[in-house]
């Protein structure tokens, strides 16, 4: 089941120390379902969240190991790529 995005923006600090490259390559995942690295349980409750229209977190390494995040809001408006101390 693929994600509405709605505006997709990125936090100053992530676009710094994460390549674009990797960006695009975590939202086009984010977007098709794969949540990355997230915990089994975080998995499920994406997979529940897709149905019920409930904020989407995904979890990613860069290539140079930097995990990030990509949240998508209830409402889908909004999907922002971040770094964890960015939340």
């Amino acid at each position: 089941m693929m994600v509405e995005l709605g505006k997709v923006c990125a936090t100053p600090a992530l676009l710094a120390v994460v390549s674009n490259d990797d960006i695009q390559r975590a939202l086009r995942r984010h977007e098709a379902g794969d949540s990355g690295i997230v915990s089994r349980s975080d998995s499920l409750m994406n997979d529940s969240a897709l149905l019920a229209g409930e904020r989407i977190l995904s979890e990613y390494k860069s290539r140079e190991g930097i995990v990030f995040w990509i949240i998508t809001e209830a409402d889908r408006s909004l999907t922002t790529a971040l770094l964890p101390d960015d939340y």
